[in-house]
């Protein structure tokens, strides 16, 4: 017999206090990711109903006021009094900070709002906030403002369902950004139909009629088939793993594509682990022990070689995800799990699981082994590449690339490097610096597209090695942002097609090869002018033609002189200082990862060998092209 879910349920830690204050203590920004956050927060009551066998289907929208609607069809928030606190037991989850039914083990085995400060917090950042409960019969409903309860709860309506529905309109005084991103929730809701079969998730936006249903009876093997829907497979079927052991639910998909990258991603309790942790731990573990013990069976192994865990991951796609009643994360964002006895349970079932699937699939075997074997041999290829290009930067006497006209501080935090494309840019670029703390490196041409490329035959591109020089954290293996010698690298590419593909050539290396330089906001695109406008001696630069417009139409059409500027070397070094070089002026636009496998999969479909995939993308986001943001 189910345990009930009553107001008893309902544990209480402390009240509200503070959230509206200091808010992004709580969602992480106030732009943005924390506008986003709070559907998040108003997703997980009604995923943790899922994930306790009571609700199938959950419903978005996004209404033409930017207010969102949150519906589950799951038990409904408790609404008789609270025994300690002698209010109805949704007032208490709605306005006081960690009370939910989280802290009961009786209520969730499993769940992903861990801290129970969910709701309340969107709640406590809303202009308003309405909550409609549907259960004993009965629907009811009540209001909050700004956090503080606006109406006393009351019946409206009778019903024989079951769940409940939140609607609420952030507030104006706190985000600094208020209109929803459509792709942004829809992505999550598609991720949550992965990561739970058989829900129904469905999203709606009223501003524009936009809407999509997600639901996936495969799991976690279908998410993997739709990340390697435009790769080439080395194998047909996804193998799938999964098992209970001591209430922790595992399951693993993967399967291996003709790729030089991996897109591995982590879940507990649908909590996509970005850091990884003891889970991913022993995936790889038991994977690269499984592989070496079917090579060393078969006498496959040459000269006694053994493969690491890089050349096992080689055109990896895999989905980790765990359900876990008492998960351990190390820090507050949730993104690195720690539970110590998880790491042998999930080695000891992929390793048997694995072994017993390469023997039964000898093509299958074949494949991915000598996918893995010529990694090796590629490994061992960029090793020498590697001892190679120290012998030659010691025989030159330096350790740094002749073409860097590097700066006087050596403290990594106050130093910037600008990556220029083209001698007369990086010309004009040298003149105009502050030598005191930007370094200038200009590239000749367009770099290789890593995206197709093994890190051996990186290595032997004369543009990679001079940058991987030129930033000093390695690559690779070998990669430690301690050593990196710029906290600030700003690609400061002409605002043309060929300047952009530059542009997301670079940004493909970081994220394949050096993905903690943009983890850490180390990454940044400059924003050069395209116009100058002179007016009586006095000179405005514009970015674009709507700005040029919207300047034209404010200072009127007297005495205007406009210039177009066709790339960045056109502009002398007064100007490149003023515009786009000097702290005190210039725009700058950090790179951030707020999706992970929306942005794997993007380098994958812009970079990749496939044609098809990439013209429909650029198709559907033509519009949008002039703000791309991954």
């Amino acid at each position: 017999m189910k345990p009930e879910y009553k107001a008893e349920s309902i544990v209480v830690l402390k009240d509200l206090e503070a959230v509206r204050k200091r808010s992004a203590m709580y969602i992480g920004d106030t732009g943005v990711k924390g506008l986003h956050h709070l559907v998040k927060e108003a997703l997980d009551n009604g995923i943790d109903e899922a994930l306790a066998g009571y609700a199938n289907k959950i419903n978005v929208v996004i209404h033409t006021n930017n207010s969102v609607t949150v519906e589950d069809n799951g038990r409904g928030i408790p609404v008789d009094i609270h025994p300690e606190i002698g209010k109805p037991a949704v007032e208490v989850v709605m306005t006081m900070l960690h009370a939910g039914g989280k802290f009961d083990k009786r209520t969730y085995k499993v769940s992903g709002g861990l801290h129970g400060v969910g709701i309340s917090v969107t709640n406590a950042l809303s202009e308003y906030l309405e909550v409609e409960i549907k259960r004993d019969g009965k629907i009811y409903k009540q209001r909050y403002e700004k956090g503080k309860t606006a109406s006393s709860l009351e019946i409206i309506g009778e019903t024989q369902e079951t769940g409940t529905k939140v609607t609420f309109l952030p507030d104006n005084s706190i985000f600094t950004i208020l209109e929803f991103d459509y792709d942004i929730l829809a992505n999550r809701l598609k991720e949550l139909a992965f990561l739970n079969k058989g829900l129904r998730l469905t999203i709606k936006d009223e501003r524009n009629n936009r809407e999509n249903e997600f639901y996936y009876e495969g799991g976690i093997k279908s998410f993997v088939e739709e990340l390697n829907k435009i790769k080439n497979k080395l194998h047909q079927n996804v193998i799938y793993f999964n098992k209970e052991v001591k209430n922790i639910q595992v399951e693993v998909a993967f399967q291996y594509n003709d790729s030089y990258s991996e897109s591995v991603f982590s879940f507990v309790n649908n909590i996509n682990t970005i850091e990884g942790g003891t889970h991913l731990i022993g995936f790889y573990t038991a994977l690269t022990r499984a592989f070496n013990d079917y090579l060393k069976k078969k006498n496959l192994q040459k000269n006694g070689d053994k493969l690491t865990g890089d050349d096992i991951r080689e055109g990896l796609t895999a989905i980790i995800s765990l359900k876990i009643p008492e998960p351990q994360f190390e820090g507050q964002t949730k993104t690195k799990l720690g539970n110590l006895e998880v790491k042998g349970i999930v080695d000891s079932m992929i390793y048997d699981n694995f072994v017993t699937f390469l023997e039964e699939n000898p093509n299958v075997a074949k494949a991915v082994t000598s996918k893995a074997l010529d990694a090796l041999r590629a490994r061992e290829a960029a090793r020498k590449a590697r001892e190679l290009a120290r012998r030659k930067s010691v025989l030159e006497s330096g350790s740094l690339p002749g073409k860097l006209a590097d700066c006087q501080e050596r403290d990594p935090s106050k130093a910037e490097l600008f990556i220029v494309e083209g001698d007369s840019a990086g010309g004009s670029s040298r003149q105009a610096r502050a030598r005191e703390f930007q370094a200038i490196l200009p590239l000749k041409g367009k770099i290789l597209n890593v995206e197709k490329a093994r890190l051996d035959k990186m290595l032997r591109s004369n543009e990679i090695t001079i940058l991987i020089s030129a930033i000093g954290s390695g690559i690779g293996e070998e990669f430690n942002i301690n050593k990196a010698r710029y906290h600030k690298i700003i690609i400061m590419a002409d605002s043309d097609v060929d300047g952009q593909h530059l542009v997301t050539l670079l940004l493909t290396l970081f994220y394949r090869y050096m993905k903690p330089l943009i983890e850490s906001g180390y990454i940044y695109i400059a924003t050069s002018p395209l116009y100058k406008v002179n007016k009586n001696k006095k000179n405005h630069y514009v970015l674009n033609d709507n700005e040029l417009k919207e300047l034209l139409n404010k200072i009127g059409d007297e005495d205007i002189e406009v210039q177009r500027f066709k790339g960045l070397g056109e502009l002398n070094p007064e100007q490149l200082w003023e515009t786009t070089l000097n702290p005190e002026n210039r725009i700058l636009k950090k790179v951030t990862i707020e999706d992970a496998v929306l942005a794997d999969t993007i380098f994958s479909t812009l970079m990749g060998e496939e044609v098809e995939p990439r013209r429909e993308f650029i198709m559907q986001h033509a519009n949008e092209a002039k703000n791309l943001d991954i």
